[in-house]
């Protein structure tokens, strides 16, 4: 949007765009406010913060690691106008100052106006203002995102709370991925905003241009250990709302193959006891089993080895055993997962050719348990195990519900194929 879209240009002189420059580049806050406030002289000047003076003056000084053989052929300008800086930074005087002078609330020089920049920083007191003001709760930014877009951390449910009460839509589509609030949310782990949404009318299982459901968006993002509890009360939240679990992306990928590809075992017994198809094959031919196997050479190996136990225990079909060493090959260094896998069959040939595809310092690694696999090659497995098939062939899909039988917990365990380190 060019700033004869919005308002009058009002150029600011070089020295005073230097200065301001260098106090955003120096993160001095009360810098930044004292231009706003004292030194602009209209409050809906279009500034110009270029990041390519030295292709302008060839005096200036480069910023370290520049490259001077690297070119640009497209100039890109970088407006902002001062409510924008001020939002963005989250300074209420200065927002109040500039919309008591008059400035425009929705004015959007670079593409954001300044109800999107606070969101974007969270800064719920300036979104405030702002929407006292009349900011236009549903502004459209450059890139197609209204201000809900942007609340996409945990700090920003105050802006996103504002908004609704200012009239924003939830269920307004935007960007390129077509996403709703709830997607966003959805995509960042914000049980919160989640509950916000949905208790605002929000479509649970709308899709979003890539087919994906709140549900599946949520599964499919890849979040931090820390952020993993509130990602599992989020899609909790959802599924007590009416999700589908088996609801299929443009890939034909469930939100259980996506909860596996992360190796999210908690997340994935979630989805299995809401039903979730553990036999789904998406459009590449996978299963979830596959899914968290191909995972798991890089996915912690605890995790991985429970979803596979959980994928397991709840009916999903076993690798087809001519296949069984190519997981070994992929699986070797988590030898839990191999573990709890072989223990799926009542019987599987091995032979001493499978040493081979195990790298030397995995095996070395984990001796014991190679040494005890590779020692079953001609030999039958022993009849504890085959009594635990046999149990687990009789309770078939539901095998989950094996701790509800009269049984010891060791043996609760071992029917659940519980990893042991060895195998016998």
């Amino acid at each position: 949007m060019s700033s004869s879209d919005c308002r009058p240009d009002y150029p600011l002189s070089s020295d005073l765009v230097k200065r301001l420059k260098s106090a955003l580049d120096a993160r001095d806050e009360e810098a930044v406010s004292t231009v706003i406030c004292t030194q602009v002289r209209h409050v809906d000047t279009v500034i110009e913060l270029a990041n390519d003076d030295w292709m302008k003056d060839p005096a200036v000084q480069l910023p370290p690691g520049v490259l001077l053989g690297l070119w640009t052929l497209e100039y890109k300008r970088e407006l902002t106008s001062p409510l924008c800086i001020a939002a963005a930074r989250g300074h209420t005087a200065s927002v109040r100052h500039l919309l008591g002078r008059g400035a425009n609330p929705d004015a959007s020089p670079g593409g954001r106006g300044p109800l999107h920049e606070a969101c974007l920083g969270a800064h719920t007191a300036c979104a405030q203002l702002l929407l006292q003001h009349r900011a236009d709760p549903d502004l459209l930014s450059a890139e197609g995102l209204a201000p809900l877009h942007l609340c996409r951390t945990a700090a920003s449910l105050g802006c996103a709370q504002a908004l609704l009460e200012h009239g924003a839509s939830v269920h307004r589509v935007g960007g390129a991925g077509r996403d709703t609030p709830l997607h966003v949310a959805a995509q960042h782990g914000l049980d919160e905003h989640a509950r916000l949404y949905l208790g605002r009318g929000a479509r649970v299982d709308a899709r979003n241009g890539r087919g994906e459901t709140a549900l599946s968006a949520a599964c499919g993002t890849a979040l931090r250990p820390d952020e993993q509890e509130r990602g599992l009360r989020l899609c909790a939240l959802l599924l007590r709302h009416g999700a589908a679990a088996n609801a299929r992306d443009e890939d034909e990928r469930s939100p259980l193959h996506k909860a596996c590809g992360h190796a999210r075992p908690s997340l994935a017994l979630l989805l299995l006891q809401h039903g979730a198809d553990p036999a789904a094959v998406d459009y590449g031919g996978s299963s979830p089993l596959a899914r968290v196997l191909q995972a798991a050479s890089c996915a912690p190996q605890a995790a991985s080895a429970r979803t596979v136990q959980a994928l397991l225990n709840h009916g999903s079909p076993t690798v087809w055993p001519d296949a069984f060493p190519k997981v070994l090959k992929t699986c070797a260094p988590a030898p839990a997962v191999v573990e709890v896998l072989f223990n799926s069959y009542p019987q599987l040939r091995v032979s001493e050719s499978w040493r081979k595809v195990i790298p030397a310092e995995v095996f070395q690694a984990h001796q014991p348990f190679y040494r005890s696999l590779l020692a079953l090659a001609g030999s039958p497995r022993s009849l504890k195990h085959l009594c635990r098939c046999a149990i687990r062939r009789q309770l078939g899909t539901k095998g989950f519900l094996a701790p509800l039988l009269p049984l010891p917990e060791a043996l609760h365990s071992y029917l659940l194929l519980e990893p042991e380190g060895v195998l016998h």
